[in-house]
C-alpha cells in the first residue's frame, strides 16, 4: 500500500478514498491503470458517455458498490430498491441470481437505446468488481482515519506512538510490535521507573532525543488504586523516592500488598532504587516495617527520633538493602516476562545477535507474519521449498491428539523482539522433534507458513535446534576489490586495520584494478580474517558497496 501511495501521489481525501477501495482482490488488478490514468500515461474512457458523471472521480473505473447501483439506476431505469438486490446478487456470486440481473438489466438498457455490446460489457465489468466490492461511505471513513493517523505519526511521532502504545496496553503482542517500530524509527521506550512514570505511556525529552516512558498502568497487579498511591507519595517525597525503605513508607500499605511490590520489582519499575535481587530480598522486612510505622502515625505515635528508629540507614541506589546476589539476565527477564507480557531491558535473542546477522536466510517474526501462504488452506502436506528460518522463545506448548486416529501432535507461539506467531507440529514431525520442542531457550526453527483466508497464519514447523548449537558457516575467503584511482593511502591503512582487528581462517585475495590500464589479484601473506557480516559490512563502508564479495 505504501508503494501504491508513492506511485498515485494522492492529493485529496477521495483519492485515499479510491485507493483503499482498490487495495483489495479483484479491484487490485486495476491499480497499475488506476496510476496510469491519473498522470496521464493513459487515456480515461468511458465505455458510454453517459457514464462520465458517475466515473469521472474515479477516472473511468468502477469503484464502489454504490456505483454499481447508480450505473444500474442511469443505465436499465433499476430502482433503488432493485439496485440493492443487484449489488446483493454480485456479493453472493449466485449463478441463478446474476443470470436473473443480467437478463433485466439488458433488457432494461435496450429499451432505453443504450448499445447492447456495450451494456454487456459494463455488466460485466459490475460484476467483476463487486464480487470484491467496497461501499464508498466504509472506504471514506477508513481513509480519512488512516490520514489523521499518518499525519500524527508523522509530525509528533512520539506522542503518537506514546497514544497508541497506552491504547493497546491490554494487548501484550501488540504492545511488543509497537515497541519494536519505536525503535526502528529511533524512538526510545524506557523501562516502567516508580520516580518519573504515570500510568500511561508518555512522550519525553532526553538528552538523547525523544523517548516513551512506559507506564504503570501496563505491569501485571498494579491496578488504578496502587498507580495513585504511588504518584501521591512520590509528590509527599518531593519528587523523587531517596530509598526503597521510604517507598515503602510512604505509598498506601492498604492499596500496595506485598504481591504489587513484588511486581514493581520484577517489572523493573523501582530499578533506580536498588537491584532487583536485594530488592526482592528485603520485600518482608520493608513492609513489616512500614506498616507498623504507618500504624503508630496514624495513632500519632511518631518516635521521638523518626518513624525507622531500627531501619537501616536510607542510603541511595540500594546501599541499605540486604547483601545477596542479583538476579542472572535469563531470570530477570522470565520476571519481566511474567509481569509485563513482554521483555523490555533486553531480550533472550540479544546475545544471538552477531550470529543471526550471519545467519542470512533466518528473517523476523513480522516479516513471516506478512508473507502469504503458498497453501489456501494450511495442512500436513507443504513444499520444503516453501519453508522459512525464523528465530525466537517458544511459549504455551500444548500436546494434542487429532481426531480421527488419535495421533500426537503439539501447537505453541514463538516470539521474537518482533512479535508472536502461532506454531503447529503436525504428528509426522511431531514423532521426530517432541523433546526438541520442549526445550525453553532460544532458538532457530524451520517450517512452512501455512494459513488461509479465515485463520491467522502459522509455521508449520519441521526442524528446531537451540541456537547455542546453531554453527554459522562463514566464507572460505573474501575477494576485495580496489579501485586504485579513488584508493588513498589512509583507506588502505584502514583496510589493513580492519584485517589485523578480526583474524580468522578466511582468506583474503584483493583484487587492485586501474581502469584502462591493469587488474591484478593478489593474496597477501599472513593475512586472514573472520569474515563475517558485521566484517564485510565495514570493508563496505571504506571501500563502497558492492566492493567485497565472500568466496567459498
Amino acid at each position: 500500500m505504501r508503494d501504491v501511495l508513492r506511485r498515485y501521489k494522492p492529493d485529496t481525501v477521495e483519492e485515499l478514498t479510491a485507493l483503499n477501495a482498490l487495495f483489495r482482490p479483484g479491484p487490485m488488478a486495476m491499480i497499475d491503470d488506476f496510476i496510469e490514468r491519473k498522470w496521464g500515461r493513459r487515456k480515461v474512457e468511458f465505455i458510454l458517455p453517459e457514464l462520465e458523471g458517475l466515473l469521472k472521480d474515479s477516472l473511468g473505473v468502477i469503484v464502489y458498490q454504490e456505483q454499481v447501483m447508480q450505473i444500474a439506476q442511469l443505465l436499465a431505469s433499476y430502482s433503488l430498491g432493485e439496485a440493492d438486490l443487484l449489488r446483493r446478487a454480485m456479493g453472493k456470486k449466485s449463478k441463478e441470481g446474476m443470470a436473473k440481473q443480467k437478463d433485466r438489466f439488458l433488457s432494461g438498457a435496450e429499451k432505453l437505446g443504450h448499445n447492447k455490446n456495450a451494456v454487456s460489457e459494463i455488466f460485466e465489468q459490475m460484476a467483476k468488481f463487486s464480487e470484491y466490492g467496497f461501499n464508498k461511505s466504509h472506504s471514506a471513513a477508513y481513509a480519512l482515519v488512516a490520514y489523521q493517523t499518518a499525519f500524527l505519526k508523522t509530525h509528533y511521532p512520539v506522542e503518537f506512538m506514546a497514544a497508541l502504545l497506552t491504547s493497546e496496553t491490554s494487548k501484550p503482542e501488540s504492545v511488543v510490535k509497537y515497541i519494536g517500530e519505536c525503535r526502528e524509527i529511533g524512538i526510545a521506550v524506557e523501562p516502567p521507573d516508580v520516580q518519573v512514570s504515570g500510568a500511561q505511556f508518555t512522550p519525553h525529552v532526553t538528552p538523547e532525543g525523544q523517548a516513551i516512558r512506559f507506564g504503570l498502568a501496563a505491569i501485571k497487579n498494579v491496578g488504578g488504586n496502587a498507580i495513585e498511591s504511588i504518584l501521591t507519595a512520590r509528590q509527599e517525597a518531593g519528587g523523587r523516592f531517596k530509598s526503597f525503605w521510604e517507598f515503602c513508607e510512604k505509598v498506601d500499605l492498604r492499596v500496595m500488598n506485598t504481591r504489587v511490590i513484588q511486581s514493581l520489582i520484577k517489572a523493573g519499575a523501582l530499578d533506580s532504587l536498588g537491584k532487583r535481587g536485594p530488592l526482592m530480598a528485603a520485600v518482608d522486612k520493608a513492609m513489616e516495617r512500614a506498616q507498623k510505622a504507618q500504624k503508630d502515625a496514624a495513632q500519632g505515635q511518631t518516635g521521638l527520633f523518626g518513624l525507622f528508629d531500627e531501619a537501616p540507614a536510607r542510603g541511595h541506589g540500594g546501599d541499605d538493602l540486604p547483601h545477596v546476589a542479583d538476579w542472572e539476565e535469563g531470570v530477570r527477564l522470565a520476571n519481566e516476562k511474567e509481569v509485563l507480557g513482554f521483555f523490555v531491558s533486553g531480550h533472550p535473542l540479544d546475545k544471538y545477535a552477531e550470529k543471526l546477522r550471519n545467519l542470512t536466510s533466518v528473517i523476523t517474526v513480522a516479516e513471516a507474519l506478512e508473507r502469504k501462504p503458498q497453501e489456501r488452506r494450511w495442512g500436513p502436506q507443504h513444499d520444503p521449498g516453501d519453508e522459512i528460518q525464523v528465530a525466537g522463545i517458544m511459549h504455551g506448548l500444548r500436546v494434542l491428539k487429532t481426531r480421527r486416529d488419535q495421533k500426537l501432535y503439539a501447537q505453541a507461539s514463538l516470539e521474537d523482539a518482533s512479535g508472536r506467531i502461532d506454531l503447529i507440529c503436525f504428528p509426522r514431525d511431531y514423532e521426530r522433534l517432541a523433546d526438541s520442542l520442549k526445550i525453553e531457550v532460544p532458538v532457530l526453527l524451520r517450517g512452512a507458513l501455512s494459513g488461509d483466508e479465515d485463520a491467522a497464519v502459522k509455521i508449520a514447523v519441521s526442524s528446531v535446534q537451540a541456537l547455542e548449537d546453531v554453527q554459522v558457516r562463514l566464507p572460505a575467503g573474501v575477494r576485495i576489490r580496489v579501485n586504485l584511482e579513488l584508493a588513498t593511502e589512509e583507506m588502505l591503512t584502514e583496510l589493513k586495520s580492519a584485517a589485523d582487528a578480526a583474524p580468522g581462517p578466511g582468506k583474503i585475495l584483493l583484487h587492485l584494478e586501474k581502469k584502462g590500464e591493469y587488474s591484478v589479484i593478489l593474496e597477501p601473506e599472513g593475512m586472514s580474517v573472520t569474515a563475517d557480516r558485521g566484517w564485510l559490512e565495514r570493508v563496505e563502508e571504506l571501500l563502497g558497496k558492492g566492493a567485497v564479495q565472500p568466496v567459498g
